[in-house]
């Protein structure tokens, strides 16, 4: 079965006859043209991502043109990249101290190890970490599902108080209000998450308290992959003024970059925020699972 040509449309056999030239060498030229014309708009589209988006890797540049509807394997857009000379940022190494373990508080037991998550809010992870500033350091505490990988509470302050982290849980319960006794929060034995006033609060909502076992950062992987991305993605390159102009740019990465748009891999590369938008209800058969602990300490 063939296709007709629309009415008026010349053919190929036409058209080199008219322009003196075989159908043959018509071809010849097409095969040679028409592959750079196709690569040309490719590595268009790749400097487009990489230029938005200057911490992509070529997997994530690779899935978002993907997503654009461009049919092109992670493969050749390492080549591509390659190619033109498109690195993206890394970070820098600086790793102040931001947990004190050494207190008087009591700590409890890694409740995550083998814990299979099925839906959020069942397991939050928190941690802290520091921003540098132009004249001093800030602190960033912040509170994650675990299933979805989203940012669900932060608090930015000058000091390592406990309510630091108070306000960042306070935020996240706020947000997500989970069901009494269906959630566990783990965290390192930083004394900010031990204290009896963040216990308390635990309590209050019928929260499961989990705590890292010492010298072991499988124990809380989702958080430490979190605070490397937000080292490599917002934090390295940037000089924050102040503690006004560091919350502000902060809470712009999480809300507009980081849940709603930043691909992740842990997540079929979707952001966490359409992640949640498409989970089935829970107890379904397609409600996807995922191990709290993806590795172990020996």
């Amino acid at each position: 079965m063939t296709t007709s040509l629309p009415q008026g449309e010349p053919t190929i056999a036409r058209m080199c006859s008219l322009a003196g030239v075989s159908r043959a060498g018509y071809y010849r030229q097409w095969a040679a043209s028409a592959p750079r014309q196709e690569e040309t708009a490719v590595r268009d589209m790749i400097q487009r991502v990489a230029l938005v988006e200057k911490h992509y890797g070529y997997r994530r540049v690779a899935v978002e043109l993907r997503r654009a509807g461009v049919c092109v394997n992670h493969k050749r857009v390492l080549r591509l990249m390659r190619e033109d000379n498109l690195l993206c940022l890394r970070r820098r190494a600086f790793v102040p101290a931001t947990t004190d373990s050494n207190h008087s508080w009591r700590v409890v037991p890694n409740l995550t190890h083998g814990m299979v998550l099925t839906g959020i809010d069942q397991l939050w992870v928190a941690d802290i970490t520091y921003i540098r500033m132009l004249e001093e350091f800030a602190y960033l505490a912040v509170v994650l599902d675990a299933f979805s990988r989203r940012v669900i509470g932060w608090a930015l302050e000058t000091h390592l108080q406990a309510s630091l982290a108070i306000t960042a849980l306070n935020m996240a319960l706020a947000v997500r209000r989970p069901a009494p006794g269906s959630l566990v929060h783990h965290s390192d034995r930083g004394v900010q998450y031990a204290c009896r006033d963040y216990t308390d609060i635990l309590e209050a909502h019928d929260i499961r308290s989990s705590m890292s076992r010492v010298g072991c950062p499988y124990d809380n992987a989702k958080a430490e992959s979190f605070m490397k991305t937000l080292k490599q993605e917002e934090v390295d390159g940037r000089a924050y003024r102040d503690i006004g102009h560091t919350r502000s740019a902060i809470g712009r990465f999480f809300e507009d970059v980081y849940n709603r748009h930043r691909l992740h891999s842990a997540l079929a590369y979707r952001p966490p925020a359409e992640f949640e938008a498409h989970l089935p209800p829970i107890g379904t058969a397609a409600q996807r699972s995922q191990s709290a602990t993806p590795a172990t300490c020996p």
